[in-house]
């Protein structure tokens, strides 16, 4: 049974209503007040409100802004009765989120209708919240599945890694993984997926899958550019397929401390070594070349390097400096950069302290981007 909440400071309007709604099969509760209807309103949570427009205290108007400000009652429908009937009044009533409106006199007939309308709406509303509760459980199960499959901190003889990874929404286009190709070589590498949620989700995984399981044919892991070669061609966008990624690819061999990488369309990642008397070396490591997915005969290289003792390797996606600070502008990369060298000097290798400092940049928890980042200390 449709409960519905009339509130009006008439006696015999209220007596009137809840009459005639009772007749027609309707649980009614009446208040004759809007402080007491506000109340009553959050206890009972009911399908339908009709409330008075003018009644001393709260008016309607106030009563009907300040219940759709309320989450529980977001989807209950609620009718202003009113004398005033003006556009302009029609106009303020939905300002503050009147869904129907009720002209006195009451013709009882109309009432009626209103009501199977309003409450029509108001179940068509449950159900669509239901189903973007439902909806939002399942994405949330699938985004703890993707946090679950990125790899754990490593620390070795030679380096430590940490990892951070949040998605701008519950599932994100964002993926990276490092493991062992043999016990002196690590292969590291970071990939986005355009876009966001489940579509930018799925080739993110698969590529992790793919490159963990190591069943690309004919690839050579220790070589970076054969590597994103390979992906280029397995990975190709189509006109039912409109995805395309950026990865960054390394392997680092811990016994000569030699780098070699690989670039697509990824920003680079940037090597820091910190020199005497605070000094820091900056490098940014980047090759040319297209995103995966975006033309079949795309070509990559390999670019390598010795590094340093005292070093720390930073590799993101772009999230981590296109997002918007508080004064409107973006971080950008020359920024970003600036940040890490303060970072890498002051912070003791917490990334917690580094996110903390761009979400006070950014004013918020959640980032329009997703974000991730790898930091590789090098001992």
């Amino acid at each position: 049974m449709a409960q519905i909440l009339v509130i009006d400071d008439d006696p015999t309007i209220c007596l009137l209503l809840q009459r005639t709604l009772t007749r027609s099969g309707y649980e009614v509760i009446c208040v004759n007040n809007g402080q007491d209807g506000l109340i009553k309103a959050q206890e009972l949570c009911p399908d339908l409100i009709i409330c008075d427009w003018v009644m001393p205290g709260l008016n309607g108007l106030e009563v009907c802004s300040q219940v759709k400000t309320f989450p529980e009652l977001a989807t209950t429908f609620f009718i202003l009765l009113t004398s005033l009937g003006s556009v302009e009044d029609r106009v303020k009533g939905l300002d503050a989120g009147a869904d129907d409106f009720l002209c006195k006199p009451i013709e009882m007939n109309e009432l009626i209708a209103r009501v199977r309308s309003g409450l029509r709406l108001h179940e068509l509303s449950q159900d669509l919240k239901e189903q973007k509760q439902l909806l939002e459980a399942e994405l949330a199960e699938a985004a703890d599945y993707v946090t679950s499959i990125l790899p754990e901190p490593l620390t070795s003889t030679s380096l430590s890694i940490d990892t951070r990874f949040f998605p701008s929404r519950q599932l994100g286009g964002d993926g990276f993984d490092y493991f062992w190709l043999d016990e002196d070589h690590l292969a590291i590498y970071l990939l986005d997926v355009s876009g966001h949620g489940l579509r930018a989700a799925l080739p993110s995984l698969s590529v992790i899958n793919l490159l963990r399981s190591q069943q690309l044919s004919f690839v050579d892991y220790y070589e970076p550019s054969n590597v994103l070669s390979a992906l280029n061609q397995s990975f190709q966008m189509t006109y039912r397929n409109d995805k395309y990624f950026t990865i960054w690819y390394g392997v680092y061999n811990q016994k000569n401390r030699c780098l070699i990488y690989s670039s697509a369309g990824h920003p680079p990642a940037i090597l820091l070594e910190t020199k005497e008397n605070k000094i820091i070396k900056q490098q940014l490591l980047k090759t040319p070349g297209f995103p995966i997915g975006m033309f079949l005969d795309a070509h990559y290289i390999d670019q390598e390097l010795v590094v340093n003792s005292s070093s720390s390797l930073y590799i993101f996606s772009d999230g981590i400096y296109e997002m918007e600070q508080v004064d409107g502008t973006v971080l950008g990369l020359t920024e970003l950069t600036e940040i890490l060298k303060e970072y890498q000097l002051y912070s003791s290798g917490d990334l917690d302290l580094l996110l903390a400092s761009l979400k006070c940049r950014h004013g918020q928890d959640l980032f329009e981007d997703d974000l991730s980042i790898i930091q590789i200390d090098f001992s």
